[in-house]
């Protein structure tokens, strides 16, 4: 007997999300938010309200927002027809919990070399945020940026997560040419030998 699709909505610090799941298989989480289009729902899906049953999507999308969760048991069925897109969020829920990525290394674990941007439509393309963790995809330099549902979640899930601020952890780590992490990224240019003692001079 096929499982009913059922739709639940889980309260948390950064906003409500509606999450649409059939059985242990999640289709959509959304924000239910004041001037944020709302993504396509199943028609005909069951409501549900709290208290979830342990294990279900809903509960285990509670359990993370409560700091007592930190991977999700679930299967995922994004409506997506784009092969493309399968494949980099099949490869992104790889990416654990107090880890990063960036859009190019995705990319090339994806087996689509060179195709950061198209990475990064994905990631907006992505029907289920949190669960397909699109948050944890910073830019090359350690920026936080590319987030439908506002930069400061996203700054506020790699927090929750232990990722912020940005430092070894993020994939590519710091190397020369590589990616930049936070700390570096924020840290004040260097003066130069020269110019010190030039301002020496003139005091």
């Amino acid at each position: 007997m096929t499982e009913p699709v059922e739709i639940a909505e889980v309260t948390s610090p950064i906003g409500t999300f509606r999450i649409a799941y059939q059985g242990s298989v999640v289709h959509v989480v959304d924000l239910i938010e004041a001037g944020h289009p709302p993504k396509a729902m199943p028609e005909g899906a069951l409501r549900r309200k709290s208290p979830f049953p342990a294990g279900s999507p809903p509960r285990q999308l509670q359990e993370y927002f409560r700091g007592t969760r930190t991977a999700f048991e679930v299967d995922v069925a994004p409506f997506s027809d784009s092969e493309f897109d399968q494949k980099v969020w099949s490869v992104l829920r790889s990416v654990s919990a107090g880890h990063t990525t960036t859009y190019g290394a995705l990319a090339r674990e994806a087996g689509f070399r060179g195709s950061a941007r198209a990475v990064g439509g994905s990631m907006h393309r992505n029907p289920i945020p949190i669960v397909i963790p699109c948050h944890r995809v910073v830019g090359h330099g350690g920026e936080i940026t590319g987030f439908g549902l506002g930069l400061w979640r996203k700054k506020w899930l790699l927090e929750h997560e232990g990722a912020w601020p940005l430092k070894s952890r993020s994939a590519e780590g710091p190397r020369p040419g590589g990616q930049q992490t936070l700390d570096e990224a924020l840290r004040p240019p260097r003066r130069s030998r020269s110019r010190q003692a030039t301002t020496a001079r003139s005091n």
